[in-house]
């Protein structure tokens, strides 16, 4: 089956983009250019109304590969989703941060919201998050990934 076939949900709102995974229970959340609150606030509903379908011990993927910017109102709805994470049993959230600048304060609120419930692992790449899901996941052996 291919990748697409077995995504439950996908939505794209502005500079927004959710991808739900049901079978691996993964959510994905994109953030692409310039955010508003407009956005966040509609990518909060779509996330909220989609973890219904995933299992507690769900892993988050927020990538910000492609941010330019985001407006500081975007906030509530950001600790929102924090907040729906948690208490719907996020076990990982893998965040996506090419550029360290463009972190733009994630970290602080995952202390906040997440309140050490929800373990967060940073990576640079897509590729890394992919990696990082994989190792996770137990799919490959620890002492594969550390063996000389």
């Amino acid at each position: 089956m291919n990748a697409l076939a077995r995504l439950s949900f996908a939505s794209i709102e502005a500079a927004t983009a959710v991808v739900m995974d049901v079978d691996r229970n993964v959510i994905w959340i994109q953030y692409i250019g310039h955010v508003t609150a407009r956005s966040t606030k509609r990518c909060r509903e779509t996330v909220v109304a989609a973890l219904a379908s995933l299992l507690p011990g769900f892993t988050v993927i927020t990538d910000l590969s492609n941010l330019e910017s985001m407006d500081i109102e975007c906030v509530d709805d950001l600790a929102g989703m924090m907040d729906a994470f948690r208490v719907s049993g996020a076990q990982c959230v893998i965040r996506v941060v090419p550029d360290r600048e463009k972190d733009i304060g994630f970290n602080i609120l995952s202390i906040v919201h997440y309140r050490g419930l929800v373990r967060v692992v940073i990576v640079e790449s897509v590729l890394a998050a992919a990696d990082t899901l994989t190792r996770l996941r137990g799919f490959v052996p620890a002492a594969k990934l550390f063996a000389a």
